[in-house]
């Protein structure tokens, strides 16, 4: 591309070129020669006063000699003879045929004639006793006297205009094809699969519009597959709900070969869907989700969580565990789908019923603002010592027995509404998650998510220190205090 316009301007400035060159310098020589020959006609008729008053050789002689070409003998006068015949020559060095002369003459017009070495210049000036014939010689060195030059200026510019537009011509050629050559270089990139493959946007308005559109393509193919593998570890996640229900049934079925094999595969079955998760998290590094849900998607939180607690007390009772719920008498509407917020409530309590032994108590309570919704699952067990790392584990850690996107789904859910997660130590002795819901997605919006945390933090009832005050046996709420 960057020879063929190369080729294209030099093709185009040589044609420009020709078209007002060649023209030119025939006009400079043109000029020149009638220069030339105004100059000698010039000087012929400054002797004709001197014609108009005398014939007389020798004044004329001494006319001649007055002038530039009459002293360098380029003027002579040709007289009319007294006999009737057709010239006669006068002073000065004459260069003209007779027959030019006469030719003159009769013509009463000035005219020029070929000689050797330049033209002669024949003026007819009328006399007493006839037409008298001034001549002045021209020489070919005054005929062309700096035409030379001027071609070879004219030369010169063209052979400069022409090496100037080649050499703009090959700066703006690069200049695009360096464009289009890292538009391809991205695109190869990105055809082998690496999708941080970028084009920066520079060059001529076109190559622009298209590495921007190249970049917001691979932008979008990034979110594509990224909510891709979200989807695959999201939905491979919610499988350890039913996986952990049947791993905690396989229990009662004795120390037979049959229960043995039972716990075996769905032992097996765990791991492979540990491994799906893995695969689909550890594929890229997932972002934060960008957006909130519209303002027509929201549900019940009460209702999502008896129905999810239905679901776990009978798993919990199997277990020896005693449970508490607190907080859920009435509606509390929260900005988030009903899916969403069931698979988040049962990614903490399946973390309690994997992460704890069996017999450890476990309590949810709900507590509400004009702001915010605050969900909490607290439990007797050991805890969780590295909390900010429990936190991260969604996006690269791994521990045993733990995928590490339980937390991240409860993060992305709090986060979807300008809220939080944050994982402290409970009344029950054991881990404490805290999940905040911002009830206002518009306010979380503006506000972000620190100042919704401090308004929720504002109008809750802290429940550590409210579990502190009545024991270890009651969580408060606002649908009163229960115990178990």
């Amino acid at each position: 591309m960057r020879w063929a316009l190369v080729r294209i301007c030099l093709a185009a400035t040589a044609m420009v070129v020709a078209s007002f060159a060649v023209p030119l310098g025939f006009v400079v020589r043109d000029m020149v020669r009638d220069r030339a020959e105004t100059n000698a006609e010039r000087q012929a008729a400054a002797l004709t006063p001197v014609l108009s008053i005398t014939t007389d050789r020798g004044q004329l002689a001494k006319a001649l000699a007055s002038t530039q070409a009459g002293a360098t003998e380029r003027m002579a006068v040709h007289l009319p003879r007294t006999d009737g015949e057709a010239t006669a020559a006068g002073p000065g060095r004459v260069r003209a045929a007779p027959q030019a002369v006469a030719a003159a003459r009769d013509r009463g017009q000035t005219g020029t004639a070929p000689v050797p070495g330049g033209v002669v210049l024949l003026r007819p000036t009328a006399v007493g006793n006839g037409v008298a014939v001034v001549e002045v010689f021209v020489p070919d060195a005054e005929m062309s006297n700096g035409v030379g030059t001027a071609w070879l200026i004219l030369s010169g510019v063209a052979v400069a205009l022409i090496v100037g537009s080649v050499a703009v011509a090959d700066r703006l050629g690069r200049r695009v094809v360096r464009s289009a050559r890292r538009l391809a270089e991205a695109a190869r990139e990105l055809g082998v699969g690496r999708l941080s493959a970028r084009v920066r946007e520079d060059g001529p308005p076109e190559l622009r519009a298209a590495g921007g559109a190249f970049n917001a393509m691979v932008d979008q193919v990034v979110q594509l597959l990224a909510a891709e593998r979200e989807l695959a570890a999201d939905l491979s996640h919610r499988l350890r709900t039913g996986l952990t229900v049947l791993r905690l049934n396989t229990a009662s079925l004795g120390d037979g070969p049959a229960a043995w094999h039972t716990r075996e595969a769905v032992r097996q079955l765990e791991g492979e869907v540990d491994t799906i998760i893995r695969t689909a998290r550890e594929q890229r590094p997932q972002p934060a989700q960008e957006g909130a849900p519209s303002e027509g998607i929201g549900c019940d939180a009460a209702e999502v969580i008896q129905e999810r607690m239905s679901f776990w007390s009978a798993l919990a009772e199997d277990e020896g565990r005693r449970v508490s719920l607190g907080g859920v008498g009435e509606v509390v509407r929260v900005p988030v789908r009903r899916p969403d917020l069931a698979a988040a409530l049962d990614a903490m309590l399946g973390n309690v019923f994997r992460h704890t032994s069996e017999g450890t108590a476990f309590a949810v309570d709900v507590h509400t603002t004009p702001d915010a919704v605050i969900v909490l699952v607290s439990d007797a067990g050991e805890g969780i010592p590295d909390p900010a790392a429990a936190l991260r584990r969604g996006n690269s850690g791994r521990q045993q027995g733990s995928t590490g996107l339980g937390l991240d789904i409860v993060r992305k859910l709090a986060e979807s509404t300008g809220g939080d997660v944050r994982i402290g130590r409970s009344a029950l002795g054991g881990a404490e998650i805290r999940l905040w819901i911002c009830r206002d997605i518009r306010l979380a919006a503006a506000q972000g998510p620190r100042r919704t945390h401090r308004l929720a933090t504002r109008h809750a009832v802290a429940p550590s220190t409210s579990a502190r005050r009545v024991g270890h046996q009651s969580f408060v709420g606002r649908g009163g205090r229960h115990r178990r």
